[in-house]
């Protein structure tokens, strides 16, 4: 039979919300009512206990996960086969939102559009996987933004003028510059969520998604110095980087030097990928620097979840 403290910190670790554990905790009769309403962490809570109540839970890191799953998963799904996740894959908690814009991308080269189509199955089944992992506390896809909000970030990063547009599936050239705006993002949330998990089984799988994720951005990063797409490339990492609000220098660009030599590989000086906290994220997924903004960019209704603010 478990212990008592171990079957508190069990959920302490899978619930989505401090409400979440207290509804567990009092249906499992390890909780009173007086407790309840006092709160998970009494005077005989230890320090950990209490560190653990305010940490957010690692349901609510992947659900975190999911809202920004379900953004590349959209993007993909629509890139490589014109239409985006059926909307059985998109329920869950919070308000579903809808998609707006994407279309399929007109892919001239047999290669490219097999990348693209394999990066699509890799994020779906992000998505599958994240769902199946949070049960009944997964989140619903929210609102997600496809075309104005590349069209905004291409024009903070320079990358074209105010006044112009910026379809990432109008092309292979701008479809691989939208990917990149996502690729490198994830890396670094991922790496920067790790140490908010600590169950074995939810860190390995994170850590393998991590894993795939640098794939991903590893080719994107390669096909686009190979396209000689260098410059708003670099354009790109640098909004990144000031859009954050981290203060460190958390973005590479593809090229190094005044002669181009190739960076493909996005890391520290000891070759440790960049880590972001969720808020940093969300500054850049927003399109806006700062704390205590809860929507915008490519989420026009902010993100479903416990951690929807930066």
């Amino acid at each position: 039979m478990f212990k008592k403290s171990l079957v508190i910190d069990m959920i302490n670790r899978s619930s989505e919300t401090p409400a979440d554990r207290r509804n567990f905790l009092r249906g499992m009769g390890l909780l009173s009512a007086g407790a309840v309403g006092a709160g998970l962490v009494g005077a005989n809570a230890t320090s950990a206990q209490a560190a653990a109540a305010a940490a957010p839970s690692e349901g609510s890191v992947l659900n975190f996960a999911l809202n920004l799953e379900y953004l590349e998963a959209e993007f993909y799904c629509y890139a490589a086969f014109g239409h985006g996740l059926a909307d059985s894959m998109a329920t869950g908690t919070g308000t579903m939102g809808g998609v707006t814009g994407g279309h399929r991308v007109p892919f001239k080269s047999k290669a490219m559009r097999y990348y693209a189509e394999e990066i699509a199955g890799d994020e779906i089944a992000h998505v599958n996987f994240l769902r199946k992992a949070l049960g009944g506390s997964a989140v619903s896809r929210p609102a997600i933004d496809l075309q104005s909000s590349f069209t905004a970030a291409a024009v903070a990063a320079g990358v074209i003028e105010q006044g112009q547009s910026f379809d990432p599936f109008s092309s292979e050239e701008f479809f691989l510059l939208g990917a990149f705006l996502f690729e490198d993002v994830g890396v670094t949330a991922y790496k920067g969520a790790a140490p908010l998990i600590s169950t074995p089984a939810y860190l390995e799988a994170a850590a393998g998604i991590l894993a795939v994720e640098a794939y991903h951005s590893g080719i994107v990063r390669t096909l686009l110095y190979q396209n000689g797409l260098a410059v708003p490339t670099n354009l790109i990492s640098d909004a990144r980087d000031a859009l954050d609000g981290g203060g460190a220098d958390k973005d590479q660009g593809i090229t190094v030097g005044e002669g181009g030599r190739a960076n493909l590989v996005a890391a520290d000086a000891d070759a440790i990928a960049f880590s972001r906290t969720p808020q940093e994220v969300l500054n850049i997924v927003y399109l806006t620097p700062g704390a205590g903004v809860s929507r915008g960019g490519f989420y026009p209704a902010g993100l479903n979840g416990e951690i929807a603010t930066s």
